[in-house]
């Protein structure tokens, strides 16, 4: 039937990507625990769909870390450890460091647009829904709204690559997190909190004061990591 190759290739497409974020997000949630195999084929009949989107979507998600493939026996939730993610919050430490040189090289441009104060305040307005949840101990809620949070704030910066590059960054720094926040079962004091901080410190072209509060945070998440995987 004429074009109906196109339509085809775009739906099985947009599938791939829906089973990819509901799987991410069955990670996310600690429904698919780490170390945990599964199947094409039982993917494919849980979710009802055919075999081929299912395997290019764990394929995806097993090039983003958060997968392991296994000729043999199928595909494993990865398992991060601490050191993993000391590794993680260097490496967003970088590109967040970049984000404010960038900002005090540029004069704080990038912000000073009209268009960027109404961004920056519907950034500030999805940390202040972070907060919220981070203060009330509620993880789930906390880590869509934190994931928004951040992917929103670094397209202020105007580079797509580096965007992207972080989002990926934050959801393996969130996959390796759960695995040990999910021990704790009252979630309350234990979560960081600063978004509207970070949010504000930016609006006030103040890139040192940002600096700092990320670092805060980074030590924070970290030393937290290290004791629940101590024990």
């Amino acid at each position: 039937m004429p074009g109906s190759g196109g339509n085809g290739a775009v739906t099985r497409s947009t599938l791939r990507q829906q089973i990819a974020d509901a799987l991410r997000d069955e990670v996310l949630a600690g429904r698919l625990q780490p170390g945990q195999e599964f199947t094409v084929k039982e993917i494919a009949e849980q979710y009802g769909v055919s075999a081929t989107p299912v395997r290019e979507a764990l394929v995806d998600l097993s090039a983003q870390g958060l997968l392991e493939a296994d000729q043999h026996r199928g595909f494993r939730v990865h398992e991060y450890s601490a050191a993993d993610y000391r590794g993680m919050i260097e490496a967003r430490s970088l590109v967040t460091d970049g984000m404010f040189h960038n900002l005090v090289a540029g004069g704080m441009r990038q912000l000073s647009a009209p268009r960027a104060a109404v961004a920056l305040a519907g950034v500030r307005r999805r940390g202040e829904e972070a907060q919220r949840a981070a203060t009330a101990g509620d993880l789930n809620i906390l880590i869509g709204y934190d994931l928004r949070f951040w992917r929103e704030l670094s397209g202020l910066f105007g580079n797509p690559y580096l965007a992207d590059f972080l989002h990926r960054l934050r959801v393996q720094s969130w996959v390796c997190t759960v695995q040990h926040l999910r021990r704790v079962d009252d979630l309350k004091g234990y979560l960081w909190s600063g978004h509207t901080e970070l949010v504000d410190a930016l609006a006030r072209r103040d890139p040192e004061a940002a600096h700092a509060i990320v670092t805060a945070y980074n030590e924070h998440s970290l030393a937290l990591i290290e004791r629940l995987d101590a024990g």
